[in-house]
């Protein structure tokens, strides 16, 4: 820990994402133990997802931002509750607009979204995949930026927990897409390869979220808030919808426990460590 906590703010945040992403990969090579997954343990997964994302949107990254703001008044000239809904609204605006522009399939729609394009089915899935890693990367990213900002309200601990939360749901997710593209015909290395990079973009992300906010300290809070309403669009979007595509209420009951579950470790964590 004193090693990690001696590298500067841009270097935490490259090694915390790649951690995210490595988790992605793991959960990428079920393929090659498993062909199918069956509905309500997806639905389990996808669940368990959502609840991690909604606490760390609050805990780890809005709560945060509204601290920053009220302990830094000479820093940051807008009340706190007004910075947080510009930055958490403009993070939900800017998925819309992706998920509006980029050509993906959701888990489990035969349809794909965005403009219409001649791209495979399994391209399609890896790029609905990576639309909601953005976010998450970016989330990490401004954290420990946000802790090498040296501004209240940001801890390294708290960093920490947001990247192993994130990094536990990463590894349903990476199932979530892989074992799907070997169903779609692809073999278990080519599907596995297509799992794993959809967790690419996450170190990238994370990267240009820590190295803005340390470089430019103004837009600290709002980009947490950001990254926040972000997070949050894509759990009502794509993930919570998609887990409750089942008549079965049984099925549909699980994916609520699921969310129970994800939102109560992600809060532990980072009430804990934070």
């Amino acid at each position: 820990m004193n090693f990690f906590e001696s590298l500067p703010g841009v270097y935490q945040a490259i090694l915390a994402t790649l951690f995210t992403w490595f988790v992605t990969a793991l959960g990428a090579g079920m393929v090659f133990f498993f062909k199918t997954i069956h509905k309500s343990v997806l639905n389990v997964m996808l669940g368990f997802a959502s609840g991690v994302m909604i606490a760390a949107s609050f805990w780890s990254l809005l709560n945060p931002a509204i601290l920053m703001v009220e302990n830094n008044p000479d820093i940051f000239s807008l009340s706190p509750w007004f910075t947080v809904l510009i930055g958490f609204l403009g993070g939900g605006l800017f998925l819309y607009a992706i998920d509006k522009l980029l050509p993906h399939l959701h888990l489990g729609q035969k349809q794909p979204e965005g403009v219409k394009s001649s791209l495979k089915r399994s391209i399609l899935l890896v790029l609905s995949i990576t639309l909601h890693n953005i976010p998450e990367g970016l989330a990490v990213g401004v954290a420990f930026g946000a802790v090498a900002s040296g501004l209240g309200g940001a801890t390294l601990p708290a960093a920490i927990a947001l990247a192993i939360g994130i990094g536990l749901q990463n590894f349903p997710e990476g199932a979530a897409v892989s074992i799907p593209l070997r169903r779609e015909g692809l073999s278990r290395r080519k599907a596995f390869l297509y799992g794993q990079a959809s967790g690419i973009v996450e170190p990238i992300a994370g990267f240009l979220g820590a190295l803005l906010v340390i470089q430019i300290i103004e837009i600290l809070p709002f980009a947490l808030a950001f990254a926040a309403g972000a997070m949050v669009y894509v759990v009502v979007e794509e993930l919570i919808p998609t887990s409750k595509e089942v008549d079965n209420p049984q099925t549909i009951d699980l994916a609520t426990l699921g969310f129970l579950g994800g939102f109560a470790l992600m809060m532990i964590l980072d009430v804990a460590l934070g």
